[in-house]
């Protein structure tokens, strides 16, 4: 197994990791030093699971000491690709040397470039993607033409359900940031073009939120091997392996405050590990907030830009906390079917234990 470092990749790798453990695969996961310490939880409920660590190899646009996304924010995606694409002959030398070495590699789709090393190997590679098939797909779209992409003030996807568009600046951040004279590029092109021609491909999501694009990477791109098991994070873990982590001094006591919540009446505001937000847009923000008399809870991180309008942004809270709202009965269905699908008997339960027998054929094999 080879995590991205970032944790919104991270996390449902590791579930992925914990769901198979308990299916008596044998695992290893693939680290460096300064993330080896996010494994830990996981190592002590499976301590069959091996870890190799790495050291960090070195990039000119990384600080020294940086191993993961979150502790220098978006921009640091690319830069961190192009580091762990190093490790390709350390894992070599390490494959080459060991009495049983694996029989598959799962590896992130940030790390697209393991295909090339899996065939060096000659074992097979499967991508595995925390985001939904219709990202993947847009991403693959965008990286096989990028330079057309690029060039056009809004992107057409005539190959995707129902011809989705997209403004240029409404396409993923790591499309945007497409350098031609950046050599760092290369890689990361290869990387995100690489993933749907794995041996397979499993998402962190399921089939009810998004069956056309799952027939869409089914039919008519015929790949063969495609697992949609998520949502992964709904899927029991074993007592002591809480994925959050609580700060006892700032924010302990917010589950007690949710429990006295009536159901369905508090915001979560988050916009993930490397979105930063300024000083503006957090006050515009916490006064949208404010008027919107809704209760919340707001994970805070500072920095970004481009500020939101406090009046409206209350207005729209407050129409999306009403009962009635289309967009909440639509999520409450959709969370319905997320825990129908990770259910036994379920779409994402199924699949899940399709790879487990694909993966235990390779190991008899």
């Amino acid at each position: 197994m080879f995590p991205f470092p970032a944790q919104g990749h991270s996390l449902a790798l590791l579930d992925l990791t914990h769901q198979l453990s308990l299916r008596n695969l044998s695992i290893t996961i693939l680290t460096t030093p300064k993330n080896l310490p996010d494994l830990h939880r996981l190592l002590v409920a499976h301590p069959t699971i091996q870890t190799l660590t790495f050291p960090f190899p070195p990039h000119p646009k990384l600080p020294p000491g940086v191993e993961n996304v979150r502790q220098i924010g978006n921009p640091g995606n690319i830069p961190i690709i192009n580091a762990l694409s190093d490790l390709q002959q350390p894992i070599v030398e390490w494959f080459n040397q060991h009495p049983n070495p694996p029989v598959a590699i799962v590896s992130d789709f940030f790390l697209g470039w393991t295909l090339r090393l899996a065939n060096r190997i000659g074992i097979p590679r499967i991508s595995f993607f925390s985001i939904r098939v219709y990202l993947a797909s847009v991403l693959d779209h965008c990286w096989r033409d990028i330079r057309t992409v690029l060039h056009q003030p809004v992107v057409e996807f005539h190959g995707l359900p129902r011809c989705q568009s997209f403004k240029h600046d409404h396409l993923p951040s790591i499309v945007r940031r497409y350098d031609e004279s950046d050599p760092d590029m290369e890689i990361v092109q290869e990387s995100l073009t690489s993933n749907l021609s794995s041996w397979g491909c499993i998402f962190n999501s399921f089939e009810d939120l998004e069956s056309e694009y799952f027939d869409h990477l089914r039919t008519k791109m015929g790949l063969r091997r495609v697992y949609g098991v998520g949502p992964l994070s709904l899927i029991g873990i074993p007592e002591g392996l809480d994925r959050a982590k609580l700060d006892e001094n700032s924010g302990s006591n917010v589950l007690d405050w949710l429990d006295g919540c009536p159901d369905g009446s508090v915001v979560y505001v988050c916009f993930g590990s490397q979105k930063l937000l300024t000083r503006e847009q957090m006050e515009a923000l916490a006064s949208g907030l404010e008027q919107s008399r809704t209760r919340f809870v707001w994970v805070v991180k500072v920095g970004g830009d481009g500020v939101p309008d406090s009046d409206e942004l209350g207005k729209l809270i407050a129409e999306s906390m009403t009962l009635d709202c289309p967009e909440k009965v639509k999520a409450k269905e959709m969370k319905d079917k997320a825990f129908a699908a990770v259910k036994d008997g379920g779409s994402s339960s199924k699949d899940l234990d399709e790879l487990v027998r694909e993966l235990h054929l390779l190991k008899v094999s």
